[in-house]
């Protein structure tokens, strides 16, 4: 077993790989007309780093009671910050209206050719790290995580199995996948913030999805906190939620694997305080 610490990246998560990726490749009239997000943690925070890095100046959208926690890191990046909404989907919205509006580059989370490409560099690495993969366990949000290393690790490592990990409280792309289309789904509170919630419609990351996964996992909760447990714990790596389903995947079927070279990508490292001493008492 291989794990991947994209818990220690900068920023704690693999996200700035994307985000960097998608801003380098402005031109300069881009570039001083600024970038704009919506995000309440890892994405915001990953744009805000590569703008300050790259000297763009960049806006950062949150709804107006998102956690200080969350946020605070996006500040200290130095976007500017803009409190929009009692939800996602509303500070979204207003965001790509500010884009519009500004005529500056809306950075999306994983719907964009470019930012996949830019979380593929994980896949890259990966590649350069160990000599075989027989399988690779990745976390499944919207999808760009996978996506992007995942369809990089099946070009170059023939016959791997790339297994889509999934919460069973919020699992969209899952069973959008086992549906054929993109759908419109509730979502229940989990652990695994970092990949809850919607897929954008139309989003180009459903059909690299289809075709990049071999299998999928769904795990509850309390399979989620055994993972963290054993990797804070037994392996003294902060971890997110969102780490956690991969590794909490693996173990559901571990059986399956054995013998074979596995790698299990560790997403992020962000968690709240008050989050991590529930999940460790």
């Amino acid at each position: 077993m291989y794990l991947k610490l994209e818990n220690q990246q900068k920023t704690g998560s693999f996200k700035l790989r994307g985000a960097f990726n998608r801003m380098l490749l402005l031109d300069d009239g881009q570039r001083a007309a600024g970038v704009v997000a919506a995000s309440t943690g890892n994405h915001g925070a990953a744009v805000a780093c590569a703008a300050r890095t790259l000297g763009v100046d960049a806006h950062v959208f949150v709804p107006e009671h998102a956690d200080p926690s969350k946020t605070g890191s996006i500040e200290l990046q130095g976007a500017s910050l803009v409190k929009v909404g009692s939800d996602c989907i509303e500070s979204e919205s207003a965001a790509r209206r500010f884009a519009e509006q500004r005529g500056a580059t809306y950075v999306s989370p994983y719907n964009d050719s470019e930012v996949v490409a830019g979380q593929g560099t994980l896949g890259v690495e990966f590649h350069q790290q160990v000599d075989h993969l027989d399988a690779v366990f990745i976390a499944m949000g919207g999808g760009g995580l996978i996506s992007g290393a995942g369809g990089y690790l099946t070009s170059v490592f023939p016959g791997i199995e790339v297994v889509a990990c999934s919460p069973e409280n919020s699992a969209v792309m899952h069973h959008s996948l086992e549906a054929g289309e993109l759908l419109d789904l509730p979502s229940k509170p989990t652990l695994s913030d970092g990949t809850a919630g919607g897929v954008e419609s139309g989003s180009i990351t459903f059909d690299l999805c289809r075709k990049v996964v071999g299998s999928s996992v769904l795990v509850s909760e309390s399979e989620i906190v055994e993972s963290m447990r054993i990797l804070v714990g037994g392996h003294h790596q902060l971890v997110e939620g969102a780490a956690a389903v991969a590794l909490a995947g693996f173990l559901k079927q571990h059986q399956r694997f054995a013998g074979r070279s596995v790698g299990i990508v560790l997403c992020g490292a962000n968690i709240a305080p008050e989050v991590l001493r529930e999940v460790l008492s």
